[in-house]
């Protein structure tokens, strides 16, 4: 069974940073991509970044591109996802997911 539980979040002024984690258990972790998501106030969840199983392919979305950086060890079964240059508008829940499943996420507020 799938298992993810984020931790990170927080309050942060613009311009402010954060490193979001997530731990995995329940599956092989390794031999899946793995993708963070987040869910502002009153709108649909979206793809923020995803990660190949080994860590050397990542995508993002072009929001978050060239301020977000996801990573990932396998190791210890964990994905992070530094984000600096935080803006307003990354105000979300953010989640990580894969094989359909997600945790229960984690407050990121960004806010003056």
């Amino acid at each position: 069974q799938v298992h993810l539980v984020e931790s990170g979040g927080g309050m942060v002024q613009p311009g402010g940073s954060l490193r979001l984690s997530c731990a995995a258990s329940g599956f092989n972790f390794s031999s899946y991509a793995i993708t963070w998501y987040r869910q502002a106030p009153g709108k649909e969840r979206e793809p923020v970044a995803t990660i190949s199983t080994t860590g050397r392919s990542t995508n993002y979305a072009d929001s978050v591109k060239g301020r977000f950086t996801i990573s990932r060890d396998n190791a210890k079964e964990m994905l992070y996802l530094q984000m600096n240059n935080l803006k307003p508008e990354d105000t979300a829940v953010y989640y990580c997911g894969t094989l359909g499943a997600w945790g229960q996420g984690t407050q990121v507020t960004v806010s003056s």
